[in-house]
């Protein structure tokens, strides 16, 4: 019954605007379906299905905003934009209109939309195979995580579907770590230590492990035992961490969601040494600044201070899901069998892709032109918007920019959509972030900070107002 169900459903919403009286999925306990109507439904919905490409019936944005308003939970506060198709470092909407991207699917897309090399590489392997679960082994996942190993402090890795998931996954290890660490005390450490500002995920450990209150509230009781700590504050830490109680302190080397702050190497250095010596494990969340986006393949390489767990996502497999958590020896050691584990992660498909990322990605040239550009973008941006009175300081690491404004930073974000630049918050929304395809060429960051430029004139509108 549940193709039947299904099928009544597709007629539903291709042709909500016809006159198919075909009942949604809410009503299905209530229809039985003759084995000679299933016939004649499918001999319909092939009629209307011709009939509308034949007509080729224009779609409108609006329409699609409205159908996503009917359909879709309520959870996002989209922008009123329908993005259809892209190329390189450029995006269209349903209208065909032109956008320069510094947005990258928030951090995601590496290689900007398109990369030849990562279509192929997709389109390979799901002629292959693309999925089988974590039950056998996979050819692309063994390769991808030996290409990480190599490249990191890591000696394994577990892979998941998302940042958040790989966030989970540091959780777990962390905690079982301690209880594998001290097998004869009876409470083992198991609580936290995270800090200001800190983006860490929205399932219910990551959430705990997030600093803004409007994401946790909501939904709490959330996990309990975090403490956040001024992000910089190593006497805290170090006062916190002698109470014996901290499985594990997580940071982000550079804060993405939390306005472009980034730490420095005294804290760092210091985090590492106070752990070592209370015996919690250090993990760095690199989900958005790692993997090339600072100019370093992973962003805590610039301090020269490596954690015992690192967590990955956002640009890993440029655009597909996927998570990844890169652990030491030591801590593989506390995981056994069952510990943890995924029906998805890790897939050939989504793995294949990963590799074709990663080995563009971490050529020592490639990440050259990210520091290169990175520093092409700053200067640029300091020349042109510097001297505004809502521009309170650039800041960035490589490709990964923060403008901080004395004022919301929403209106410039919509005045650059209007003009046909996508752009990014942050912080307490007074930050305009820039993640751009780490492909983008100096000629597009030209243009996207002259619409910048030529749009701050609505930061005057909105402040006398």
């Amino acid at each position: 019954m549940s193709s039947v169900f299904n099928l009544c459903n597709l007629v539903f919403f291709a042709n909500r605007h016809n006159n198919l009286n075909v009942k949604p999925r809410n009503a299905r306990y209530k229809i039985h379906v003759t084995n000679s109507r299933r016939t004649e439904l499918r001999a319909q919905l092939t009629t209307e299905l011709g009939e509308q490409r034949a007509v080729n019936t224009p779609v409108s944005q609006a329409d699609v905003i409205n159908d996503d308003k009917e359909v879709i939970v309520g959870s996002y506060g989209r922008t009123p934009l329908v993005l259809t198709s892209g190329k390189g470092c450029k995006l269209y909407d349903l209208d065909g209109k032109e956008y320069i991207d510094l947005t990258s699917g928030i951090a995601v897309n590496a290689l900007g939309h398109g990369d030849p090399d990562w279509v192929r590489a997709i389109t390979d392997q799901a002629n292959v195979l693309a999925h089988v679960s974590n039950i056998y082994y996979t050819v692309p996942q063994v390769n991808l995580a030996r290409r990480l190993v190599a490249s990191s402090f890591a000696d394994r890795v577990f892979f998941s579907n998302s940042g958040t998931e790989a966030n989970e996954a540091a959780i777990k290890f962390s905690r079982k770590f301690q209880r594998f660490s001290h097998p004869n005390k009876a409470d083992p450490p198991t609580e936290f230590i995270s800090f200001t500002n800190s983006f860490h995920g929205r399932t219910i450990g990551s959430l705990a492990l997030t600093s803004k209150e409007h994401y946790r509230t909501p939904f709490e009781p959330v996990m309990p035992g975090v403490t956040f700590l001024k992000y910089g504050d190593i006497d805290a830490v170090q006062e916190l961490l002698s109470s014996g109680k901290i499985a594990a302190v997580f940071v982000e080397p550079i804060q993405g969601e939390g306005g472009i702050y980034g730490a420095t190497k005294e804290f760092l250095k210091s985090l590492r040494s106070a752990c070592d010596k209370a015996g919690s494990l250090l993990v760095f969340d690199e989900v958005q600044c790692g993997l090339g986006r600072t100019g370093y393949l992973w962003a805590h390489e610039a301090y020269d201070v490596t954690p015992d767990i690192m967590t990955l996502a956002k640009p890993l497999a440029g655009g597909l899901p996927i998570g990844a958590t890169l652990v030491t020896e030591r801590v593989n050691a506390a995981i056994n069998n069952g510990d943890h584990g995924s029906t998805f992660a890790g897939g050939p498909l989504v793995c294949a892709a990963a590799i074709a990322v990663f080995d563009k990605v971490s050529d020592p040239s490639f990440l050259a032109e990210v520091t290169k550009k990175g520093d092409y973008l700053k200067n640029l941006l300091k020349k042109k918007l510097q001297g505004n009175k809502h521009v309170k300081e650039i800041r960035g690491f490589g490709l990964i920019v923060g403008i901080e404004l004395e004022v919301a930073a929403t209106p410039l974000v919509d005045a650059c959509r209007e003009s046909g630049l996508l752009i990014l918050t942050a912080g307490k929304g007074d930050v305009v972030r820039l993640v751009p395809p780490l492909i983008i060429s100096e000629q597009e960051l030209d243009s996207a900070v002259e619409i910048i430029y030529k749009c701050l004139h609505v930061l005057d509108e909105k402040s006398s107002n």
